[in-house]
């Protein structure tokens, strides 16, 4: 091999059990209107269906023996709305004392939680996306 390989994936995020299911597909491009269209048809464990994708690009030079991820994009969040740590605390639901204690021992002052499928809360980070 002589000439570097590039690749796009897209790696789609559903609910599981104690973290989150994963199922990488290749995709043309970093396109969020074809990931969305695509996560349609994505079904994980018990029906779980994706709240969340990445894209990630690999790439393989020609003395690499095995490709490696030369480039990750934000996380885009389907089907999820944002919550702030003040309206959880403000709710001070005893389900998720857990919760505030992790958001507040993390240092994360917003998270998104699933509106579809199966109940998912997942920490919103800088660059993230909710579509």
């Amino acid at each position: 091999m002589t000439e570097i390989v590039q690749k796009h994936f897209v790696t789609f995020l559903s609910p599981g059990t104690f973290v989150a299911e994963e199922d990488t597909k290749a995709i043309s491009t970093w396109n969020v209107a074809k990931a969305k269209s695509m996560a349609e048809d994505v079904k994980q464990r018990y029906g779980a269906v994706p709240y969340a994708f990445y894209f990630t690009t690999r790439t393989r030079g020609p003395d690499d023996l095995d490709s490696k991820v030369t480039a990750t994009s934000p996380t885009y969040y389907l089907h999820c709305r944002v919550e702030t740590i003040e309206e959880i605390e403000a709710r001070n639901l005893p389900a998720e004392r857990i919760l505030r204690s992790n958001m507040r021992g993390n240092g994360w002052n917003k998270v998104v939680v699933t509106t579809r499928g199966y109940k998912w809360t997942q920490p919103l980070r800088d660059g993230d996306v909710v579509l």
